[in-house]
């Protein structure tokens, strides 16, 4: 009798303790979704070659985080913002950044022309994606450092945001070394540079105005402790 007492408790203590755990439903959901899109966008790309660089991050990043989802378990806002992001990454990969045709996709849906609008003369698309970059990683950064090193009063603002821009220099200086190795003759169409010289530095310079803006909406939007 005192046998199954302790039983039934121990049952109740984890029965607590799952209404505390956050359900794997959603990431799941959003996991297969996207790779389903992955899939789909992967037939007939613009450019193969430039395709199969692009999704380098892709297959690195995605096993990754599967395989650590019981060390670090992000917030479902976080698995959107990452799921929003390789999205909008897969698009790019698909079309070759510089050649994603949201020009056309603007006038068949409005008749009007974004760039005329903005008075743009390049493709925006990968500048976009910088700086939602910044952005969207904000609450995944947040949710790692908060496990692997919790930072404290100011250092809980700042470091996010340093973490998320040194990985947009990093990442510019992998597609770099990557076009020099792997396929240097891919060149402007990986890099997506479409005759910048500057390309490179505004573009991490996005990311961290994403990371910057993310960060002060997040900290104006934090209720006061009691």
């Amino acid at each position: 009798m005192q046998r199954c007492d302790e039983t039934q408790r121990v049952r109740e203590v984890l029965g607590a303790r799952n209404l505390h755990v956050p359900s794997w439903r959603l990431p799941t959901i959003m996991l297969a979704a996207f790779g389903a899109l992955w899939l789909l966008l992967a037939i007939e790309p613009v450019s193969r070659e430039d395709w199969l660089l692009e999704n380098l991050l892709v297959i690195m990043s995605v096993p990754l985080l599967v395989a650590t989802r019981n060390r670090v378990r992000f917030s479902n806002t976080s698995y959107v913002c990452l799921f929003v992001f390789f999205v909008l990454h897969a698009v790019g990969a698909h079309y070759t950044y510089s050649l994603v045709p949201y020009e056309q996709w603007a006038q068949d849906l409005t008749g009007g022309s974004i760039n005329e609008a903005f008075g743009w003369e390049r493709n925006q698309y990968d500048r976009l994606v910088h700086l939602l970059y910044g952005a969207l990683m904000m609450p995944p950064a947040a949710d790692l450092l908060a496990v692997v090193a919790p930072p404290r009063g100011l250092w809980k603002w700042l470091l996010p945001v340093m973490f998320v821009t040194s990985h947009a220099v990093i990442y510019e200086l992998v597609e770099w070394f990557a076009a020099l190795l792997v396929a240097p003759e891919l060149g402007d169409a990986y890099l997506g540079t479409q005759g910048d010289a500057w390309d490179a530095q505004k573009d991490m310079a996005l990311a961290l105005a994403g990371s910057v803006v993310a960060m002060t909406l997040c900290r104006l939007a934090r209720r006061p402790e009691p």
